[in-house]
């Protein structure tokens, strides 16, 4: 574990985490390439950057100004963005592939933020990525959640200040008195850092990276809680 000098988390009352990487992944997930082979063979030309490119539109500026409640109205919007309209049989298959690669929990996700709760902390997902993506794989840990934040219920990506700034507005916290745990150091440390909230780095694949902005580095959640609660 990495920590700044002079860094003091008495005041912590909420303890924010990072979805994607931090609490949750998803074990060999579909491809753009893989994607985009299944609708060659299907007669529709659509490249795999060009998913990319339509994937990443819907995910930060679509999702959070409509919301989608499965892969079929979400991948359905991917193909509007690239004007490709198919047969009912191939997005359901589309879907059904989707589905089959869901979210799981980390192994040591479940135990960090039940104690979190345990000792007192209000806790929250702030995350962009669509609910019915990881709905049932936080299913074990949301009753020990106050708040999931998403793209959706903030109207706006991750990147935006105001989704941070929501959060602490729902939870009635201080940016002091808040400290998020997250893996991605742009949208992670360095911008809630600017808000004013404390900062904690997961480097899970144990890369010794360098943070100057992080107020933590730790490798795992069991030590990111230990250190919160002292």
């Amino acid at each position: 574990m990495v920590k700044c000098e002079g860094v003091e988390l008495n005041k912590i009352k909420a303890v924010l985490f990072d979805l994607h990487g931090t609490l949750a992944f998803v074990k060999n997930p579909v491809s753009d390439v893989e994607l985009s082979e299944y609708l060659f063979s299907r007669g529709y030309e659509v490249s795999p950057q060009q998913l990319r490119a339509a994937w990443f539109f819907v995910s930060m500026i679509d999702y959070p100004k409509h919301g989608y409640r499965n892969w079929r109205s979400y991948f359905s919007r991917i193909l509007w963005r690239l004007k490709v309209k198919v047969d009912k049989e191939t997005l359901d298959a589309i879907a059904k592939l989707l589905e089959s690669k869901p979210y799981q929990l980390y192994p040591d996700a479940a135990e960090a933020v039940i104690k979190a709760k345990q000792y007192g902390f209000k806790t929250a997902i702030v995350t962009t990525i669509a609910y019915f993506q990881f709905k049932k794989a936080i299913q074990p840990i949301k009753r020990f959640l106050d708040f999931v934040m998403t793209g959706y219920k903030a109207k706006c990506d991750k990147s935006n200040p105001k989704m941070y700034k929501k959060v602490l507005e729902i939870l009635n916290v201080k940016p002091d008195e808040t400290i998020m745990i997250g893996d991605n150091i742009p949208i992670d440390i360095i911008l809630p850092k600017k808000l004013g909230i404390k900062t904690m780095l997961l480097d899970r694949e144990r890369k010794d990276v360098k943070c100057p902005q992080a107020d933590f580095i730790v490798n795992d959640l069991k030590e990111a809680i230990e250190n919160i609660i002292g």
